[in-house]
């Protein structure tokens, strides 16, 4: 589903800029300015420094005079609005709107199939399909928020969960959180690791390491020979459930030689 972010008359540049990085961060980057107060906005330093990297967002960016330009190509609008209207679209989390809204586009996927289905026989009867051409977020400026004018014509007024007594989100951080709950909707990116996946020492590492600890604990009289009980297995079992990497074999092997010498050097 086409996804578009609308700012209205955007008054500080920094704003597009955090805008752009927002977006990039969950894979967007349809971004329209309606009546920005810069005409330059786009290309301001101020921008281009909040927009940390964003770059390719804020080259695609386009800047329109009427909300009708930036809505082009577009069939479901969310407001987003954190005052109550007396009149207008109903008021929604996001996250409960955006499951309604992607229920309703694979029930309409599921009426295509169906229709395909159907185109082979003339006798059934093709059911009703509205798909949605495209989604757009629209936020209002950074003083007055969206006019009432605009919150009508939109299907849904966006309402960010925030703490009663203090609910003052600046527009970057509104942006944000919009296209997060989106890209989750969507299905989310992985989780990619800080480090990558670490090797396991095979079984030939852990039982010359295993037999190095068997000799260093004999030197220091730990380890009986003559009886030497169950040691040696519990020791296995031990590092099996450890599993450990070559390096930390490694640093096994160090402790062993060290036992071995500390104790030959006693005698």
């Amino acid at each position: 589903m086409k996804t578009r972010f609308v700012l209205i008359n955007t008054s500080h540049a920094g704003n597009v800029g955090a805008a752009a990085r927002a977006m990039k961060t969950m894979g967007f980057d349809d971004l329209v300015l309606v009546a920005p107060r810069w005409a330059n906005v786009l290309r301001r330093e101020e921008t281009i420094q909040r927009a940390s990297g964003a770059l390719d967002v804020l080259n695609n960016a386009r800047i329109v005079a009427t909300l009708d330009e930036a809505l082009d190509g577009i069939s479901h609008l969310c407001a987003t609005a954190m005052t109550p209207r007396d009149f207008g679209p109903p008021t929604a989390t996001p996250r409960a709107h955006f499951e309604m809204l992607l229920n309703q586009e694979l029930s309409a996927l599921d009426g295509c199939a169906q229709e395909a289905k159907n185109a082979s026989n003339p006798g059934a009867a093709a059911p009703e399909v509205a798909r949605q051409a495209g989604v757009a977020f629209l936020f209002g400026s950074e003083r007055f928020g969206m006019t009432n004018e605009d919150v009508y014509r939109c299907h849904v007024a966006l309402s960010i969960p925030t703490n009663p007594g203090f609910g003052s989100l600046n527009l970057g951080a509104a942006i944000q959180v919009i296209a997060y709950e989106w890209r989750q909707a969507l299905g989310g990116f992985a989780v990619l690791d800080a480090t990558p996946p670490r090797a396991l020492a095979d079984a030939a590492q852990v039982a010359g390491m295993l037999g190095h600890w068997e000799q260093a604990l004999t030197s220091i009289g730990f380890l009986d020979p003559a009886a030497p009980k169950k040691l040696m297995p519990r020791l296995n079992q031990l590092f099996n459930r450890a599993q450990l990497s070559p390096e930390e074999i490694h640093i096994l092997r160090g402790v062993a030689k060290a036992m071995i010498e500390t104790a030959e050097a006693k005698r």
